[in-house]
């Protein structure tokens, strides 16, 4: 019997394994190490933030049982539609960090954003400093659009004006101190916020005024050169308001920070305190910060709240007019858009849409006129 035949005897010369060479092992070290680097980058946080749609809420509707807004103290009346708040959810900013390969993915997302993160959050903010600023923020905002609202519907809210401090260079500077209470302009009594505001309005840029202040227990008499800011008169003070509102509204809604739900909130509140139905069977959304005299402002983020609304069943949304540039172009498909600057133009968008007639409100631009008769 012959031996077994080995392994190595079957080989022939043709069939040996080709000798490794320099570039071969130079080739697979590097095909090696950019493996590693691109693992490497996808798991690394990287310098960027994306906005997303975040989730959307009715502000007529409940919140874990609880209603959004609650009223007492006053008559009020259901609605058949939606005032839906919308929201942003952002993943990069500190304590949220993203890869690689989720900014490249979310890059050519339409419905979201990728940008630097320092663009959206300032350096060396922390987590919970974030949060902080979201809440009081957010808390601010309801304050706001109550004095908005009640106002707007004809309520008077006094209001303790207390000055916090003065804007530098202004006329203020050195004549107001902090803990002045204002009580009076040029001899007409300050009751609310909305009382100043007024005044003021009236009084050209530059001019003296007389304020009467409360200060350390006494009235006092202050003259103060008025000081031009956007072509508005103002006196150049910070006012700390501690508003006495003649109707309780809670707002109640959990894991949500920022100011930009003001405008929703505060026709939220009309449409509670209104015999009419506005909505009237509508889902409409939108977006915008509320000043306590009513001025609807920007917010960030715009594009994702659009997408946001739809995705939960909205047909209108409400934007800032301030925020159109950012609109025109990149409105979703099914969403109709009207812009708003005052919160009393908010209420009428809010009635025109529930009556069928949002074709007549003004949208932002020519790309969107895209108004559907009937699409309220």
């Amino acid at each position: 019997m012959s031996d077994p035949t080995s392994f190595d005897s079957l080989i022939t010369d043709d069939e040996a394994p080709p000798p490794v060479t320099r570039r071969a092992v130079t080739f697979g070290v590097s095909l090696l190490a950019t493996t590693l680097l691109l693992a490497g980058l996808a798991v690394l946080p990287a310098p960027y933030a994306i906005r997303s749609p975040g989730p959307t809420e009715d502000t007529l509707g409940q919140e874990d049982g609880t209603p959004l807004i609650s009223i007492t103290g006053a008559q009020t009346y259901d609605s058949t539609g939606e005032l839906r708040l919308t929201t942003v959810s952002v993943a990069g900013g500190p304590g949220y960090p993203v890869g690689l390969v989720q900014v490249v993915r979310d890059w050519f997302d339409s419905s979201r954003s990728v940008q630097p993160a320092e663009l959206i959050f300032p350096p060396d903010t922390t987590k919970e400093q974030t949060e902080e600023q979201g809440q009081a923020e957010m808390i601010s905002s309801q304050e706001n659009a109550t004095v908005a609202a009640l106002t707007e519907l004809g309520y008077e809210v006094p209001a303790t004006l207390t000055v916090d401090g003065t804007t530098p260079g202004t006329g203020a500077e050195g004549v107001f101190e902090p803990g002045d209470v204002i009580v009076s302009l040029d001899g007409d009594e300050v009751v609310t916020y909305q009382d100043l505001i007024d005044d003021l309005d009236a009084t050209r840029p530059g001019s003296d005024v007389r304020v009467g202040v409360e200060r350390d227990g006494q009235e006092e008499v202050l003259t103060v050169t008025t000081t031009d800011i956007d072509g508005q008169t103002v006196l150049g003070v910070y006012i700390d308001p501690a508003f006495d509102f003649p109707v309780d509204v809670a707002i109640q809604i959990d894991d949500i920070g920022g100011p930009s739900a003001g405008t929703m909130f505060a026709l939220g509140i009309i449409d509670q305190l209104t015999p009419e139905d506005e909505a009237d069977g509508v889902s409409i959304a939108g977006t915008g910060t509320m000043s306590v005299e009513g001025d609807v402002g920007p917010i960030g983020g715009i594009q994702q709240k659009m997408y946001g609304a739809v995705r939960d069943g909205a047909t209108w949304f409400l934007a800032p007019v301030a925020n159109c540039p950012d609109v025109v172009g990149n409105v979703p498909d099914g969403l109709h858009v009207a812009r708003v600057a005052t919160l009393a133009e908010a209420r009428d968008a809010m009635t025109a849409i529930g009556a069928g007639e949002g074709g007549t409100l003004a949208t932002c631009g020519p790309a969107e006129q895209q108004q559907a008769g009937g699409a309220g």
